[in-house]
């Protein structure tokens, strides 16, 4: 019966851990806002919501200081949590093996609804699911090892984004020498005539034209059935070629790292302020010149399709470090007890993580989708971010008052109980309020 196990009580968890997650959670609106509001700007505000003044500001701020890094924190933060999950109780290791990847199945099933009925495509739950029962089986791994496992798969996937680039450096060389050759009168080859056909192809994708721009702002703007159909195909991109091309790697790799961060009790804040002083210093140092090198190609290139191809070649080589740093300096947050109030509505935003992470979707669409405000596509970039602001200070007031009456966040009562398959407790008792 797996009754004989439930699911973590108050006393069982790692506030740093909660801590950490809330800053991620909040941290990933600051990343996705783009996604939700503009067109195709996420990696270059030339196509949408504006490119200089603050707009190019705050670009280059989340383009130094957080970008990938939220999202690797989270993902370290679910490697640690299988850990925590099926390292509780030894002798009833198939049980909680049954239950783990049940969870993980109710997940998977969370990330396609989130994905296709609530109509976010940069949704991360889906992933989680999939790349966790892989992460599954790397748990009982020294730290080391671990490292080293994340090591290899960034390594790798640096390696398939060197091929990439070189591929389409072939493509943009040729396609340019045809172009050339083109207007000078000549006939071409179908192999040349194919060249252009193709750069331009890409060069339209990730370079809209203000026609393709405005027909896809407007296909936002229409009824919820119409932007369901309109963003299937794309959805679908998203959790398939996606997925395995991009987001498995990079997810796998943090998770490993997050289970090793558990296991020598960084993420514990165990260690002493000196260790963590060491991180941030050595993680920013590494991390944010790599991210500047980045931001500063873009800006020199005028944020060019070969330019963005380059500045992922060193993605990894900035993000990793820089996600360190921010542990590091959280850590000494954490155990400097400075803004304990502060500290504690973080551990509960973190704490009803899924439920505040569904929440940033059903706000950020009734504002930018057509069934509610349809402002998609209509606001500069800098504005996005008062709608950030807004939506961290609902979530830091509510999340510890609903706490403090219900075990749960509602989504995570639903989660539990579909994992236990048993209606689990969701009103906290008299004495639970009081503590």
């Amino acid at each position: 019966m797996t009754t004989a196990i439930s699911p973590v009580g108050k006393s069982e968890r790692i506030s740093s851990m909660d801590i950490i997650r809330g800053i991620a959670l909040c941290g990933i609106l600051l990343m996705n806002i783009t996604g939700f509001g503009l067109y195709k700007a996420y990696d270059d505000p030339t196509v949408n919501g504006g490119a200089s003044g603050w707009n190019l500001d705050v670009w280059w701020i989340n383009s130094i200081f957080f970008e990938g890094t939220m999202r690797g924190m989270f993902s370290m933060l679910f490697g640690a949590g299988i850990l925590l999950f099926t390292g509780r109780s030894q002798n009833n290791a198939s049980i909680v093996t049954d239950l783990f990847f049940r969870r993980l199945l109710w997940m998977v099933l969370f990330g396609i609804i989130h994905c296709y009925l609530l109509l976010w495509h940069g949704e991360i739950l889906y992933c989680y699911g999939i790349v966790g029962m892989f992460a599954f089986s790397f748990r009982h791994l020294a730290p080391k090892k671990l490292v080293t496992g994340t090591v290899i798969l960034l390594s790798l996937a640096t390696i398939w984004n060197i091929k990439d680039y070189y591929q389409d450096k072939k493509l943009y060389e040729t396609a340019a020498a045809a172009t050339s050759k083109k207007d000078s009168g000549q006939v071409l080859s179908k192999d040349q005539t194919a060249a252009i056909e193709d750069w331009n192809k890409k060069l339209l994708d990730r370079k809209p034209s203000t026609e393709s721009r405005q027909e896809g702002i407007a296909a936002m703007h229409k009824g919820y059935f119409s932007v369901v159909g309109h963003m299937a195909g794309e959805n679908q991109f998203m959790q398939t070629i996606f997925l395995y091309r991009y987001n498995f790697f990079d997810t796998l790799a943090m998770m490993l790292l997050g289970m090793a961060f558990l296991k020598w009790g960084i993420l514990k804040s165990a260690l002493s302020n000196r260790f963590y002083i060491l991180m941030a210093l050595l993680g920013y140092a590494i991390g944010l010149s790599v991210n500047y090198y980045e931001a500063d190609l873009l800006l020199s290139n005028q944020f060019s399709v070969m330019s963005l191809n380059k500045s992922y070649l060193t993605y990894d080589a900035g993000r990793l470090p820089t996600t360190c740093g921010h542990i590091g300096l959280i850590m000494l947050f954490i155990k400097s007890g400075w803004l304990s109030f502060l500290q504690k509505a973080l551990a509960a935003v973190g704490q009803m993580a899924f439920t505040n992470y569904i929440m940033h979707t059903l706000i950020c669409n009734f504002i930018f989708l057509g069934y509610g405000l349809a402002l998609f596509g209509t606001l500069q970039r800098y504005q996005l971010y008062y709608i950030v602001f807004a939506v961290w200070i609902l979530q830091l007031i509510l999340s510890p008052l609903w706490l403090r009456y219900f075990r749960f966040g509602p989504l995570e009562w639903l989660w539990r109980s579909l994992t236990y398959w048993q209606r689990q407790p969701f009103k906290k008792q008299e004495k639970e309020e009081l503590e």
